[in-house]
């Protein structure tokens, strides 16, 4: 089952055709973070109920990050490598105090930095996702020479260094933390982990230890990635563990049984007055593995053509330049930036389902990691939803295409000394050509010398703000249109 969600939100992250996302998108839905940030109270509730019930389950099977966790853990092959450890409670508990008080006062770079969900999307993005798309262009290189249009070719960029260098650096903390104690990452500094472990001390169903069975062999200590077993006094510290079974298939004795209280009862009535166990009383092995059969699904890509600036193949084109926006541009169904800082986890989930290259992370240090839109790969497409699709947290809005057509992020604003209908003296008009929502109209520079150079004209009541004027303006390296991002958005 760890192993089904693993794969599953992994390719959620790496998918950029937008066909995965009809199938599994639910998986995002379920992750504690995003259902508590997008008011998903059925989720929440949920999770909480199969904490009580199971234990820790979500960090063993739903979490992305901690089944990584077990992935880089099990690249150390050494065997009985683990020990128990106290419960770390002086860093425990104050990081999970930081990470809700920089949830409350809006300080985002420190909430996304620590949470779990977000930290494995960084991952996935910036460092999984670019090796993806070589392996893609590889395959379209080889479809191309085979008159196959089964793959199509995408660019790999850069989306934010100081977001890339985050993320790895927080795969080399994980790896390190995992290959020397197995679960202390989600142990110690996770916040999710801690919110749970409160709810786990409670579980119904737990392991237990039959102590008349038991022989101290410290086997169960030994494997035990989460180190919370202690074989000397026959006790488990319940809200850390995360109910991987390792410690019951490791005890050769069947001193340990995953139950309810009335089974740990019936394991030590089965002993029976003088201490030997039945055979109702042996653990199979056999009954506590699951095989698990999942559907493989082969979607083709959908072909696309790219619009790419051209300048007729005599030269080549400088690249454009982001120019400085007093107010960030933040994707239609976002609402405002408010919402955005208060609800984005950070997760880059849209960064990298987004097909127009529109979507990077922020450089703000207060805003970090969350999205924000520029215009120098490609425009927000009116009929282009797919951000608002995928977002599990709630920031970012389910939109329809009506809905997102006539909604107002931003303005555009002329700027004459970039235009190079004046400083080149050419014809030119693009950026109205280009304009979906016909907000853009020419005029002359000079409103009594009609023979001369025509500029743009804004009307910005009617602009959306999509950035199709921006994208397509030739002047390099700044634009001599840009789009002005509103702090909220309205309908127009």
């Amino acid at each position: 089952m760890a192993a089904v969600m693993f794969v599953g939100i992994t390719l959620l992250f790496l998918d950029f055709t937008g066909v995965i996302h009809a199938w599994l998108s639910w998986m995002a839905k379920v992750q504690f973070l995003p259902a508590v940030m997008a008011l998903n109270v059925v989720v929440v509730i949920a999770l909480a109920v199969l904490t009580l019930v199971f234990g820790r389950i979500y960090c063993s099977v739903i979490c992305p990050l901690g089944v990584l966790q077990d992935v880089l853990a099990r690249l150390r092959r050494k065997k009985n490598k683990y020990s128990y450890s106290p419960e770390v409670r002086w860093l425990r508990y104050p990081v999970l105090a930081l990470f809700v008080i920089a949830g409350v006062v809006g300080v985002g770079s420190l909430f996304q930095l620590l949470a779990p969900y977000s930290s494995f999307g960084r991952i996935a993005t910036m460092l999984l996702q670019p090796l993806w798309q070589l392996g893609n262009n590889a395959l379209a290189m080889v479809a191309e020479r085979a008159d196959s249009y089964a793959f199509y070719s995408v660019d790999v960029w850069m989306r934010s260094l100081p977001v890339f260098i985050i993320a790895l650096l927080t795969l080399v903390v994980l790896a390190v933390l995992a290959w020397r104690g197995g679960r202390t990452y989600c142990n110690t500094v996770c916040p999710v982990g801690t919110v749970l472990s409160l709810l786990a001390r409670y579980s119904w169903l737990k392991v237990r230890f039959d102590t008349d069975k038991c022989r101290n062999c410290s086997l169960c200590s030994k494997n035990c990635k989460a180190s919370c077993i202690d074989y000397k006094t026959h006790t488990v510290d319940y809200s850390r563990c995360v109910v991987c079974g390792n410690c019951v298939s490791s005890c050769k004795f069947g001193a340990l049984r995953y139950a309810g209280a009335a089974g740990a009862n019936g394991a030590a009535g089965a002993t029976g007055g003088n201490g030997t166990a039945g055979a109702a009383g042996k653990v199979d092995g056999s009954k506590r593995s699951f095989l698990l059969a999942s559907a493989l699904v082969s979607t083709a890509a959908l072909a696309q053509k790219k619009e790419k600036v051209m300048d007729g193949g005599l030269a080549e084109l400088e690249d454009k330049v982001a120019p400085e926006r007093q107010t960030p541009l933040v994707p239609p169904g976002a609402l405002s930036l408010q919402n955005m800082a208060q609800r984005c986890t950070g997760c880059q989930l849209c960064v990298s389902e987004c097909p127009n290259g529109v979507l990077r992370p922020s450089t703000d240090l207060l805003h970090l990691m969350q999205p924000v839109m520029s215009y120098e790969r490609g425009y927000c497409r009116p009929e282009c939803t797919r951000c608002s699709d995928v977002c599990p947290a709630g920031a970012i809005k389910p939109l329809d295409e009506v809905e997102k057509s006539s909604i107002q992020i931003g303005h555009a604003v002329f700027i004459k000394k970039n235009c190079v209908a004046i400083t080149d003296g050419v014809e030119c008009g693009n950026c109205a050509r280009h304009c979906p929502a016909g907000a853009i109209e020419m005029v002359p520079l000079d409103a009594d010398d009609e023979e001369g150079p025509y500029v743009p004209a804004v009307n910005e009541q009617a602009c959306i703000g999509c950035g199709a004027c921006e994208y397509v303006c030739p002047a390099r390296p700044f634009s001599a249109i840009m789009v002005e991002g509103h702090e909220v958005h309205k309908n127009i």
